[in-house]
């Protein structure tokens, strides 16, 4: 294996899941989010008021292009949410790794991100909110659907997760 790739909606459980994998490999593990803030000098929100959501999508292929530029290393990588909308992300994102979608239901996924500070899509009531991340998965449907494998994180455990996935690539698949 040479890198696995979490893609997939807002939490789903992508870094905590990237991270219990990075730990059992002994690989490095990268967050494209933080990778951007880092980069950016400002949180996602900022950067989402600031600059826009295209500018955002645009830092997140960059930041993509730097990791194929070193890209020698053994790694696991989370990314945002919404960087498989890009097309042209789907060739970087494959040739660092094989790309595993984590998927969780809309009620848990609402759950999960309620108290979450830095969710610039999910800002508004609660009912907002539920309408938005419904909206958001169909619209990423299609999207998600072009992984190399999925995996629901519903009810489950990063430690779960994680084994099911070393299970799923350890039998060669």
């Amino acid at each position: 294996m040479r890198g696995i790739v979490l893609v997939g909606f807002m939490g789903t459980g992508k870094t905590v899941v990237g991270r219990e994998l990075a730990s059992r490999l002994h690989w490095e593990m990268l967050d494209t989010d933080e990778l951007i803030v880092t980069r950016a000098g400002k949180s996602i929100s900022c950067i989402f008021s600031e600059d826009g959501e295209p500018a955002f999508r645009a830092m997140e292929t960059g930041v993509l292009e730097v990791l194929m530029a070193d890209n020698t290393a053994s790694r696991v990588i989370a990314t945002g949410g919404g960087i498989v909308l890009a097309e042209n992300n789907w060739s970087l994102l494959r040739t660092l790794g094989r790309v595993i979608c984590l998927s969780a239901d809309p009620e848990v996924i609402r759950q999960r991100v309620r108290t979450a500070p830095d969710r610039p899509l999910l800002a508004g009531t609660p009912e907002e909110v539920r309408g938005r991340i419904y909206k958001l998965l169909q619209e990423r449907q299609e999207a998600y659907a072009k992984a190399d494998w999925s995996c629901n994180t519903n009810q489950r455990t990063p430690a779960e997760i994680a084994d099911q996935i070393l299970a799923r690539f350890k039998s060669g698949e």
